[in-house]
């Protein structure tokens, strides 16, 4: 069920976008669909409700050029750009009229509408809150144990405890007799943000923390700092593209459609 929409703050999605990607080159200009990739994530994008917009922040011309070709917004950030949060914090810089920056990447081209407008209302009812993020639940033990699959734990307040690629919480007595329980003990990050403006320009300047160093997860430089991160929970994961295969079976998928 979608959140009944409160409208006092402004919102923007960004969609970072970078060119190259090492396990499936140029990916979001893939058009074997008839539209790039990167086409598609914005087209999903817009269908979210009580945003004020949606803007891809690119890294190359060739991608800003696709984006304006199919009547898209698009904002070249720099190439110096560390992460997708570095090039959202850089609109964030020339946007002072928008309150909540959304980061969608651009290689979920399923994206729901429902995601993004939960995770933003997600701050915008609850003001103490900076960040926010979603969740889904896991069902599968392979996933559970996958290294590509970041897992978070979160109390009953919803307040991110830990984002790990190892299984957590651990299962002293063993995983199997809790993979299907209800309510849901596993639980798998999904890669949607959404920031306040003031606290994403500080995120951005602030250094990478031992942990986040450790895992390669970013959002643990948030928990590291201090600040706090709500998780949300929805019941089906958008499927991103990163490996040919995955993008086969979207092909494969858009044409049965």
């Amino acid at each position: 069920m979608k959140p009944a929409l409160a409208l006092s703050l402004t919102s923007l999605v960004v969609i970072p976008a970078r060119l190259h990607s090492t396990r499936l080159p140029q990916k979001l200009l893939l058009a074997e669909t008839g539209k790039p990739l990167i086409q598609h994530t914005y087209e999903a994008a817009c269908q979210a409700q009580g945003t004020d917009g949606v803007v891809v922040a690119t890294d190359h011309e060739s991608i800003e050029s696709a984006v304006i070709g199919f009547g898209g917004d698009a904002v070249m950030t720099s190439e110096s750009c560390a992460s997708g949060t570095d090039r959202v914090a850089e609109i964030a810089q020339v946007r002072p009229d928008i309150d909540i920056f959304i980061n969608v990447q651009g290689d979920e081209p399923e994206i729901s509408a429902e995601a993004i407008e939960t995770v933003r209302f997600l701050l915008e009812t609850n003001p103490d809150v900076s960040m926010a993020t979603l969740a889904t639940p896991i069902r599968c033990l392979d996933k559970l144990r996958d290294p590509a699959c970041v897992k978070v734990t979160f109390g009953e307040n919803g307040r991110a405890l830990y984002f790990s690629r190892s299984p957590i919480p651990f299962v002293r007595d063993g995983f199997e007799g809790q993979i299907d329980a209800e309510p849901p003990v596993f639980f798998q990050h999904l890669g949607i943000y959404a920031y306040r403006r003031d606290f994403l320009l500080k995120l951005a300047t602030a250094p990478p923390s031992p942990l986040e160093q450790l895992e390669k997860l970013e959002q643990l430089r948030v928990l590291e700092m201090g600040e706090t991160i709500l998780v949300g929970t929805i019941a089906e994961p958008s499927i991103g593209i990163d490996t040919p295969a995955d993008y086969a079976a979207f092909v494969r998928k858009i044409g049965n459609c």
